[in-house]
């Protein structure tokens, strides 16, 4: 489902069709408990490697449906820096599986148009009513909690990696992180290279530098980008 195309139906009209073609995840469970899953790729390394892990494949087919190539691109460059943060700020193997599903599924909705938006979030604030696009976030966490994730560590990452995450999250900062540095962007080297050493510093920076963007273009600053922009001081 991309962002933009007039050809496609909002969310609703396929619930109420019933049509669960392989294109259609929204009422489909696939029901996972990591912390009772092997961190099977912890011995592969790049995105095809990341990829092949039962973490994350009953889910690619969902997202590729919802995205355009270009940003399943984007997700999979994510999915490999945040992985390799996890592992050089030495996460366990039960969290290493939690930051590859939700960089897998931190942009699942981020193609929707506003309509589909607004049917699987509310605007909360004067900045996502204008903004709907600022929901992406929670809705790709409404998207996986209907795909059967219950993690709430790995919902809290993908709805986080918007506006930032709690003191504490390495999980969301692991993502944040990796979102905003991936090398597509090219933008954020500093963050990518600081992460891969101390990845609080690197996430303050990466707040920072966002604010302080938003700030000289003169743009909205969502509430709770500077809530986590204050917190940092």
């Amino acid at each position: 489902m991309r962002r933009g195309d007039a050809h496609r139906s909002v969310i609703p009209s396929r619930q109420a069709s019933g049509h669960r073609g392989p294109t259609d995840g929204m009422t489909q469970r696939t029901d996972l408990d990591i912390s009772t899953r092997g961190s099977s790729r912890a011995a592969t390394s790049g995105a095809e490697g990341a990829f092949s892990s039962p973490v994350v494949t009953p889910y690619l087919g969902k997202v590729r449906a919802f995205v355009s190539p270009d940003r399943f691109d984007h997700i999979r460059r994510v999915a490999v820096l945040a992985l390799q943060i996890a592992t050089s700020n030495g996460f366990t193997p039960e969290d290493q599986d939690r930051v590859l599903l939700a960089a897998l599924l931190h942009d699942a909705a981020r193609d929707m148009s506003d309509e589909e938006l607004l049917s699987l979030a509310q605007p909360e604030n004067e900045v996502e009513a204008a903004h709907p696009l600022a929901m992406h976030g929670r809705a790709a966490r409404r998207l996986a909690a209907r795909w059967g994730v219950r993690d709430p560590v790995v919902l809290g990452a993908i709805e986080g990696h918007v506006f930032g995450v709690r003191a504490g999250d390495a999980v969301g900062a692991a993502v944040y992180v990796a979102d905003v540095s991936e090398p597509g962007r090219g933008v954020n080297d500093d963050v990518r290279a600081l992460a891969m050493s101390d990845l609080w510093a690197a996430y303050a920076q990466a707040v920072r530098n966002k604010v302080e963007y938003l700030q000289r273009e003169g743009k909205e600053i969502h509430p709770a980008t500077l809530r986590a922009y204050e917190s940092l001081t």
